[in-house]
C-alpha cells in the first residue's frame, strides 16, 4: 500500500536511497528515528549533541529526498504532462529547470518532467562521493552547506507544487494528515539549520507560519 492508499499506483520514480555509509549515517538514522517516534519534530531536527554538522545534515538530506520522492510517486497519476504542462506554486509562481551543467539556461518544462529532472540531480549529488562521502573519516567539501541548501531548495518547489495543485486530491484521499507531517518535519528542519531563504518559501508562507508559530 501505498503511502496515500493508492493501491492501484505505487510506482515511484526510484528506489529509496540510503545514508551515506561511511559515516555516521547507521547510529544517526537510529536517533532520528527515536526522536520521531516521540511525536516531538521540534526535538527531532535539533543536531545532536557532540555530533558533527555535515553528518546530521547529509543523513537528513537523503530522508527528505526519500520522503519528497515517494510522496510524488504516488501522485503520478494525477500530476500528467497534459494536467500540468507547466511546474507551478499557484498562479503567481513559476519554476523553470537548469541544473548549471547539462541545462544551464532555465527552461519551461513540465511538473511531472521538472521533477524528474529534480530527481535525477539529486540524486546525483547523493551518488558524487566528494560531496556526499561515503568512506569514515572523508572530509565534506568546503561547499557541502551550499549543495545542501540548492536541494532544499528544490524539494520545497515540490511541496508547494503539491499544496497547490493536488491539495483537493489528497484531502478527498483523507490523506492530507501524512502530507501535512512529513511537510512540517522538513521546515523545521529547514528552519533550525537556515536551508532556505524567506523569499523561496513565500508560495506557502501562510502554511509555514502555521507550523512555526505554535513553537
Amino acid at each position: 500500500m501505498s503511502l496515500f492508499g493508492l493501491g492501484r499506483n505505487q510506482r515511484t520514480f526510484r528506489p529509496k536511497k540510503s545514508a551515506p555509509s561511511g559515516s555516521k549515517g547507521a547510529q544517526l538514522r537510529k536517533h532520528i528515528d527515536a526522536t520521531l517516534g516521540s511525536g516531538n519534530l521540534r526535538e527531532a531536527v535539533k543536531l545532536p549533541t557532540g555530533e558533527d554538522l555535515n553528518e546530521w545534515l547529509a543523513v537528513n538530506t537523503v530522508d527528505f529526498f526519500n520522503q519528497v520522492n515517494l510522496l510524488f510517486g504516488t501522485l503520478t497519476e494525477f500530476c500528467t504532462d497534459e494536467h500540468c504542462q507547466t511546474m507551478t506554486a499557484g498562479p503567481k509562481y513559476e519554476y523553470r529547470w537548469a541544473d548549471g551543467e547539462k541545462i544551464k539556461k532555465p527552461i519551461e518544462v513540465s511538473a511531472p518532467k521538472y521533477v524528474e529532472l529534480l530527481m535525477d540531480w539529486i540524486e546525483g549529488q547523493l551518488d558524487n562521493e566528494s560531496i556526499f562521502p561515503q568512506r569514515l573519516g572523508a572530509p565534506f567539501p568546503p561547499n557541502f552547506k551550499d549543495v545542501v541548501k540548492t536541494i532544499f531548495k528544490r524539494l520545497f518547489r515540490v511541496y508547494a507544487h503539491i499544496y497547490h495543485t493536488h491539495f483537493q486530491k489528497i484531502v478527498s484521499l483523507k490523506e492530507e494528515a501524512h502530507l501535512n507531517t512529513c511537510f512540517k518535519h522538513f521546515i523545521l528542519f529547514t528552519c533550525e539549520f537556515g536551508l532556505i531563504e524567506r523569499k523561496e518559501l513565500a508560495p506557502l508562507q501562510e502554511l509555514i507560519d502555521s507550523i512555526i508559530v505554535p513553537y
